[in-house]
């Protein structure tokens, strides 16, 4: 039963970033098609989101490996 949990836990947490890097990317291919001027910025903004949302993601699977550690 530890295994399950531990699966459906990592699964949880891997799942939140990952929402967020396809929403993100999503978001900023619509807004640079809408206006191309303004892309660099974008750009930026984007890939710092990027950043984080996979730093929460390695955070989380870090104190998972953690608590379920034997």
């Amino acid at each position: 039963m530890s295994t399950l949990a531990l699966i459906i836990v990592m699964f949880l947490s891997t799942a939140g970033p990952a929402a967020v890097i396809a929403f993100v990317g999503y978001a900023a291919v619509k807004s640079v098609a809408r206006n191309p001027s303004a892309s660099p910025k974008i750009f930026i903004v984007m890939i710092l989101s990027f950043i984080f949302a996979e730093a929460i993601a390695i955070l989380a699977l870090l104190i998972l490996y953690n608590l379920f550690a034997k």
